[in-house]
Parts: structure tokens; C-alpha cells; sequence
């Protein structure tokens, strides 16, 4: 695999695109120097878009994972998966090649921002529901479309509740910032991380955190997803279910009111 990738949606979630070389055209995908792509993680979906060559022509972009190495671990590559669509026989470095692109060509990436803000308002409503139902989290979904929680609970959750506190939150416009804290800090503070599915990685020395509110703190935890920078951005996001999975587990089911 090729050298890293700076992943330029960590610090600035709205991007929408940037220049690029291409580093690498494995059969896992395209790697670049550096992208607005958000891999597949976290329980929120990778990014759609194009990649966009010299001459205009543009390569249609399905997917994004983080790169992997020969024992299955993940590396600090990020793989833009071209669109199969058509002939799905064709390899990546065929659909490279139809799309005039090589390693070293200069390109535009450029996310779906429509279908990115979509998952960008969901996940940020996800953290509002870890304020409102102070539990530990089992489960995670962000799609396009809709996003889940899965509460490890067994008590009843009621929807009109939930909706309301969402309204709430979403109504008083609390800032959304992208900070950090060390190993050290979050071994000292194990109660900020909510999930029991999805550990924070270690191993840098620092770990990205999310928090919500200023004055009065709504939520603060570990993240890498993308979010968006105001609790009023996020709109009509409403609970349109909830599930009992089993006798301590809670599913609440996110989609969009508008």
C-alpha cells in the first residue's frame, strides 16, 4: 500500500473537495495523498462522489473504506472505490484506465455533499440522544437515510419524549467543536466513552472528541465521524421508532421530519 492519507474531513467537516494525487490503484480501491472522503466507520457510511482528472472527465466514486494490510489490520490508507456499475467484471485498475487515471495524476475529489450533510446531521443527532438517554450504546448505524442507537437497557423509551428533547436541543444553536484529549485523559475519564461496540483507536497519543455545547457542556466523547457545527443545523430530525432488540436492549430509530 502507498503512504498515508491526510484526511482533510477531520478538522473541516465541510469540506466538499480538494486537489489530489493519486498514490495508489490496488484492488482495494484508489488511494490518494489526501481526500475529503469519510471512510466507512464508526457505524457511519463511507462517502459517494467523484473523482474528477486533468481533462475534465470525471471517475464515479461508490464507496470509501479504510485501507487494510495483508493480516486484515487497518493501515492509514483510505480506498475511494470506483462505481461498478455496467460491467462489474472490470477491475478497479480497469475502470482507472477506461477514465484516463494513473498513479500520479493530479485529480479533484469531490464528495456527494447532499448525501455527506444528510449523514452529518443524523450522527450529530445521535450524540443529542446519548444526552438524553444517559445509557451505554450497543449499536450503531448512520446512513443517508435514517441512523440507529441501541441502548443496552431495559427500560421503556417514549417517542413524544425523545422528539421533544431533540427539538429542544436542536432549537437552543449549541456549538459543535472538534477537540482532543490524550490517552492519559480518557484512561482517567472512562465514563466519555459511550459505546460499547466501537473503542476509540489508541496508539497516537491523542484522541478526537466531539462537544456539544459551550456554556453548558450537552455532550462530549470520543469520535472520528463528521458532524455539523451547530445543533440548529441539524433541523427536522425526528424518533420514527423504537425498538425493544431484547430484554436490555432499545433501538431508537432516526429519519428526517422534512
Amino acid at each position: 500500500m502507498a503512504a498515508m492519507t491526510q484526511d482533510l474531513f477531520r478538522t473541516d467537516a465541510t469540506l466538499r473537495a480538494c486537489a489530489a494525487t493519486i498514490t495508489a490503484i490496488t484492488d482495494q480501491g484508489i488511494v490518494l495523498d489526501r481526500t475529503v472522503f469519510y471512510p466507512q466507520g464508526g457505524g457511519q457510511a463511507g462517502d459517494s462522489g467523484v473523482l474528477v482528472g486533468a481533462d475534465g472527465r470525471e471517475l464515479a466514486i461508490a464507496d470509501t473504506r479504510k485501507g487494510k494490510d495483508a493480516e486484515g489490520r487497518f493501515t492509514e490508507e483510505i480506498c475511494h472505490l470506483p462505481s461498478q456499475t455496467g460491467d462489474s467484471s472490470l477491475s478497479f485498475q480497469d475502470l482507472c484506465a477506461q477514465a484516463g487515471l494513473a498513479v500520479g495524476d493530479a485529480v479533484t475529489a469531490r464528495i456527494d455533499w447532499a448525501r455527506r450533510h444528510r449523514m452529518m446531521r443524523f450522527h450529530t443527532t445521535t450524540h443529542l440522544l446519548c444526552h438524553l438517554v444517559p445509557q451505554l450504546v450497543n449499536g450503531c448505524s448512520i446512513t443517508p437515510d435514517y441512523a440507529r442507537l441501541d441502548f443496552a437497557m431495559s427500560e421503556p423509551l417514549d417517542k413524544e419524549t425523545l422528539n421533544a428533547g431533540i427539538a429542544a436541543l436542536v432549537a437552543a444553536a449549541h456549538p459543535v467543536t472538534v477537540g482532543q484529549i490524550t490517552d492519559a485523559e480518557l484512561d482517567a475519564n472512562p465514563a466519555l466513552v459511550k459505546s460499547m461496540s466501537v473503542q476509540p483507536p489508541r496508539g497516537s497519543g491523542t484522541i478526537r472528541t466531539i462537544k456539544i455545547g459551550a456554556n453548558a457542556l450537552i455532550d462530549l466523547q470520543p469520535c472520528g465521524g463528521t458532524h455539523v457545527a451547530n445543533t440548529a443545523e441539524i433541523g427536522a430530525v425526528v424518533v420514527t421508532k423504537i425498538e425493544k432488540k431484547a430484554a436490555n436492549a432499545r433501538r431508537v430509530v432516526l429519519g428526517f421530519a422534512d
